[in-house]
């Protein structure tokens, strides 16, 4: 389990087959092999550590329903280490499983913040809910606004200097995680 604060902006140093091998410094504070780190809201297991680096093999599922497969070396991945019993929940309970990928359209000025427009799923749309939450790329966002085929949120600027948002420019995929409490209230709905 995590909640959507990101630790820290790791960067890809490769990419081979479906091995990911990233360098944090941050996020491998006590980490061990077989542990759950968030890349970009994917929980993944760690394979190999090494001075700097650690791997994880990204599985054909996880490749069709995120947009790690599209990193490339240098690209800035968000980190998050999975959550320790006892630790403050400071984000939302976000499990790490992406929903989908959706697409940045548009970004502008408000403030000192940027709203940010994201197209969604349409399977995904019932689970977004103004005022609710949403992981952006592992980032728990509160939703601002929800439209038909997507929704906005606010992004402040320590979110955006923190996380990987700052290179998100209109027209590339986010990974998507709604609500885990959304989907277990539909399934006992329909029951």
């Amino acid at each position: 389990m995590f909640t959507g604060i990101v630790e820290e902006m790791g960067r890809v140093s490769r990419l081979e087959g479906n091995r990911l091998t990233v360098a944090a410094r941050t996020a491998l504070e006590g980490v061990k092999l077989g542990d759950s780190i968030a890349i970009n809201g994917a929980c993944l297991t760690v394979v190999t550590l090494t001075g700097g680096e650690f791997s994880v093999d990204l599985a054909p599922e996880t490749l069709r329903r995120t947009s790690l497969g599209e990193l490339e070396a240098g690209d800035g991945v968000n980190l998050e280490r999975a959550v320790a019993v006892g630790d403050r929940l400071g984000g939302h309970i976000v499990q790490g499983h992406v929903d989908g990928y959706g697409r940045v359209t548009s970004w502008r000025p408000e403030g000192d913040c940027f709203i940010l427009r994201i197209t969604c799923p349409k399977r995904l749309m019932p689970y977004i809910v103004e005022k609710g939450f949403v992981a952006v790329d592992g980032i728990s966002l509160t939703v601002v606004k929800k439209g038909p085929s997507s929704f906005t949120i606010s992004v402040i600027p320590y979110t955006l200097s923190h996380t990987n948002l700052q290179y998100k420019a209109a027209g590339r995929r986010v990974n998507l995680e709604t609500d885990i409490l959304a989907k277990y209230v539909e399934s006992l709905c329909q029951r």
